[in-house]
């Protein structure tokens, strides 16, 4: 058998991030060859991520970039099982090279990657907890603006069809990540959301015993409400509540937005 030199050891340590007895185990089961080791913990890795995958992901990190003139900006997920993990430096390293990675690609909702997957794989690798790419956006447009929670388990990007002035396009950003909508307008609620809702409106109306006329009138009346409140242009605005955000767009058009949030 060949020689398992303390410095083979250390350089397959770097290499892969694996403790020093996975590495010294690799070489001894590769007989000394370093590219069949590298192999076998890839491989070996792989398999523990697979038995662990099962696991729920109910934590971990938004990041977003953001260019500095405002017209582009790409936000990520990255998911995991503690917040202890979502702590871990070597974690938020792998978080930013997604990123990263993500913004190098297209406009328009981010696919998991070769390096993305590889990048999360890596991060794994060194810290043995289950983890995953969750989804990523990019955005460009005339004005593009973006928010992360101090915490960076909520984060925002919004695009605009002209310029905002700052202060204004910061509040906007923030009343998305505090009033949650779901479309820009009533007309793009989902569907079936809408349907349920009516479903129990209905079913409220017709258990009061008002007569048929009145009934209609409930049912619109709650489903307009349901609307309202889920359509970013109709909400009232969380900085001024006798506005609704529509009102502070200065002519400006809302032409999409995405708010990501941990564990949601």
């Amino acid at each position: 058998m060949a020689e398992i030199t303390a410095a083979m050891v250390k350089a397959l340590r770097e290499s892969t991030g694996q403790g020093m007895m996975e590495c010294k185990k690799a070489l001894q089961e590769a007989d000394g060859d370093v590219e069949k080791a590298t192999d076998l913990l890839r491989k070996k890795g792989l398999a523990l991520a697979e038995k662990k995958a099962g696991r729920q992901m109910r934590e971990g990190l938004i990041a977003l970039q953001a260019s500095a003139d405002r017209t582009s900006a790409t936000m990520v997920e990255v998911n995991c099982e503690t917040d202890f993990c979502a702590r871990n430096a070597e974690f938020q390293a792998m978080v930013q090279t997604v990123l990263k990675l993500a913004a190098a690609q297209p406009d328009g909702e981010i696919p998991a990657s070769a390096e993305i997957t590889g990048a999360v794989q890596a991060c794994f690798n060194k810290i043995g907890e289950n983890m995953s790419f969750g989804r990523g956006v990019k955005m460009s447009a005339p004005c593009v603006g973006s928010y992360l929670h101090h915490n960076s388990k909520v984060g925002v990007l919004v695009a605009l069809d002209k310029p905002l002035e700052a202060e204004t396009l910061s509040g906007l950003c923030m009343h998305i990540a505090f009033a949650d909508p779901l479309a820009v307008t009533p007309q793009e609620v989902p569907a079936d959301l809408v349907a349920r809702e009516k479903e129990f409106a209905t079913e409220q109306a017709i258990a009061s015993g008002k007569p048929r006329e009145i009934a209609e009138k409930m049912v619109a009346g709650k489903i307009n409400k349901f609307l309202a409140g889920k359509a970013l242009l109709e909400q009232p605005y969380v900085r001024d509540e006798k506005k609704k955000v529509k009102d502070i767009l200065g002519g400006a058009a809302v032409k999409a937005f995405a708010r990501f949030a941990i564990g949601s």
